[in-house]
């Protein structure tokens, strides 16, 4: 009897992290992803992206501060803002703009930088700091997010990722998410200096993230891509879009 009990608590245990799992995307996600503001460019990806399960994996609720650190072209920045909602704030994070070298053609202005400007993403605030000595934002944060960019942050010449990952520890309030997206690389693949392939070995994120304090949480295979071997560099015409993609997400102890 009490071995029937026991088999059917993990049963119905396992029922609810599968439903846990596949849960439909909350209302404010839902709508984030739908808002007719994102670019083409943005939203011709989401098949591949998936940003509706990112950001329910990644917990993102109304009300939240979130970080987006080293955004690009402020895919999610964008999204994060409208899920996030007007009593919410996104940071956009990354290092400093690139010097003007010629003044008769000023490089064009960070995509965080006019995404933060305009007024249909006033939730945004802009910040450049020297990566090198970590994460710094005025108030802590629910999410810590990077997509495609943790192994650039390795490749960044003097960088001590122990301080790095710590210094995203001390940004996050007590039980928040450090939620890290990257390209996968070879199973004991050392790190690439050159960023040859601009891909990580997920073992050393995690190591490297735990390292700081993190406890892991638990991980998505919703961009896992079997048939990605690891041996191209993510911009390969025959991979590019595709590639095989890890999505770990690591929590501050309360």
């Amino acid at each position: 009897m009490k071995s029937t009990l026991i088999w059917g608590s993990a049963v119905l245990a396992l029922a609810l992290s599968a439903g846990a799992a596949s849960a439909a995307p909350s209302a404010a996600v839902t709508a984030a992803v739908a808002d007719k503001g994102r670019p083409e460019a943005d939203t011709r990806r989401d098949a591949d992206r998936k940003p509706a399960e990112m950001l329910e994996f990644a917990g993102v609720k109304p009300g939240q501060t979130v970080v987006d650190l080293l955004p690009g072209g402020g895919y999610f920045t964008r999204i994060f803002s409208k899920a996030v909602g007007p009593t919410g704030v996104v940071y956009a994070v990354s290092g400093p703009p690139r010097p003007t070298t010629d003044p008769a053609k000023p490089p064009p202005a960070p995509a965080q930088d006019v995404i933060a400007a305009d007024a249909s993403y006033a939730n945004v605030k802009s910040v450049h700091l020297p990566l090198i000595d970590g994460v710094k934002i005025p108030t802590k944060a629910d999410v810590v997010w990077t997509a495609q960019n943790y192994h650039d942050v390795n490749n960044i010449k003097g960088v001590d990722m122990l301080a790095f990952d710590k210094s995203v520890y001390a940004a996050l309030k007590p039980g928040g998410v450090f939620v890290v997206l990257d390209h996968v690389a070879a199973s004991g693949a050392a790190p690439d200096p050159e960023d040859k392939l601009h891909r990580i070995d997920p073992a050393i994120v995690k190591r490297q993230v735990i390292a700081a304090g993190f406890k892991f949480e638990g991980e998505s295979k919703v961009l896992a891509n079997p048939a990605d071997d690891h041996t191209k560099m993510v911009f390969d015409p025959s991979i590019r879009g595709h590639t095989d993609q890890f999505i770990y997400k690591f929590r501050k102890p309360r």
